[in-house]
């Protein structure tokens, strides 16, 4: 059944509250939603104008990162890893917002797993690091998560047009008294993701995957609509790739990125993480 907020929007079919993107952006919104059963919010926000850089890379950079458990997943037999920059808006931990907290960018480096659960697979990101501008954030995925942040001064700059569109959008941190960072340039309207396009493998992983202290693996789910996206004309990432990723991805960062587009993004929710290995 949809409710009364959702029928005076007018939303069609398939975007009600009981279905998972509406339970989503009721979420976000501070509003009581349906649930997935099983599983608990810690986190809802919304993430927007989502930049998103892929390379390929070969299968042998990333197997000693990934989680037990888990395998690593490809498209058209290519494996990849993105550099992704995005806005956490809104943001609630437990369903409630943190003063000077809801609000903020994020900048990850991650690559794609995969987990059969019974006949189907789950597929998720495994992150390499994650930059947020606080120290209290980066302290709490580290508890709640063990996710691989850190705390760095951070800024961002989205250029639009007349009417509010993005054109060109910039995420920056700033190391060792410089200011690195990445960018897209992009024009026109966002459009749908393709099906079997290698945007939808790179947007659609609905689960996350970290390694523990003791090696263990933990799961998280994430909920969010699908996304539209624009493809970008220009893309760069200017980062001392060496001193932030490591040596091993120095080489495989260091050419222009296969691919890149901008997401426009949405409302997600963030469930609690479950062991699974």
């Amino acid at each position: 059944m949809a409710c009364e907020e959702c029928r005076s929007r007018d939303e069609p079919s398939g975007t009600v509250c009981d279905s998972r993107p509406c339970a989503v952006e009721h979420l976000a919104a501070g509003r009581r939603a349906v649930e997935i059963p099983g599983m608990r919010p810690f986190l809802t926000a919304e993430w927007r104008e989502l930049a998103m850089l892929n390379w390929a890379v070969p299968p042998d950079l990333l197997r000693a990162h990934v989680p037990a458990g888990t395998e690593l997943d490809a498209w058209d037999g290519t494996t990849y890893v993105s550099v992704v920059g995005f806005r956490f808006l809104r943001t609630r931990v437990l369903r409630v917002p943190v003063p000077l907290h809801r609000n903020f960018e994020e900048v990850n480096l991650r690559f794609y797993v995969r987990r059969r659960d019974g006949t189907a697979w789950r597929r998720g990101v495994v992150f390499i690091r994650e930059l947020v501008p606080r120290r209290a954030i980066a302290w709490t995925a580290r508890l709640a998560y063990n996710e691989p942040y850190r705390a760095l001064p951070m800024r961002h700059v989205i250029d639009r047009a007349g009417d509010g569109v993005p054109t060109t959008v910039r995420y920056e941190w700033r190391r060792a008294g410089a200011w690195e960072g990445l960018g897209v340039r992009v024009e026109g309207e966002a459009r749908a993701i393709a099906d079997g396009s290698e945007a939808e493998f790179i947007t659609e992983h609905y689960w996350g995957y970290t390694r523990q202290r003791d090696g263990s693996t933990i799961e998280y789910r994430v909920e969010h609509p699908r996304w539209h996206a624009w493809p970008a004309r220009s893309a760069w990432l200017r980062c001392d790739v060496r001193s932030l990723y490591g040596p091993a991805f120095a080489e495989a960062l260091a050419g222009e990125p296969r691919s890149a587009f901008l997401a426009d993004g949405s409302a997600v929710t963030v469930y609690r993480p479950t062991p699974i290995a």
